[in-house]
């Protein structure tokens, strides 16, 4: 009986490992082993960096709120602090915006927790 390879399959799975790799630079784009290791590894940062990616936003806000606040005599954590006794349902996010961009609705803000 003769050995059955079914290349179809194979030569898929390859295509679509060569796909991901287009735009890589000498071998990388175009011999499957490497090809293979250098997009495992890619996507292995392009995992973490999905979580690292959160992190920086949280303390980019953190620095601009901060910002804000400080050129209303409160620190950060005094803010917030405030900020979640009073209850406003605003996170970091719209904050950090405000204290950047409109710094006259910031300022109405922490005229309203004092």
């Amino acid at each position: 009986m003769p050995r059955s390879v079914n290349s179809v399959a194979s030569r898929a799975r390859r295509k679509k490992l060569l796909k991901l790799a287009k735009g890589y630079w000498g071998k990388r784009k175009n011999v499957l082993t490497i090809a293979k290791h250098t997009i495992d590894k890619g996507l292995g940062y392009a995992y973490r960096d999905r979580k690292t990616k959160k992190r920086n936003f949280r303390s980019l806000w953190i620095v601009r709120i901060n910002a804000g606040a400080r050129l209303h005599g409160y620190s950060y954590s005094q803010f917030m602090d405030l900020v979640h006794k009073k209850g406003l349902g605003l996170n970091r996010k719209v904050l950090a915006d405000m204290a950047m961009n409109h710094p006259e609705t910031f300022e109405a803000i922490v005229k309203s927790v004092k």
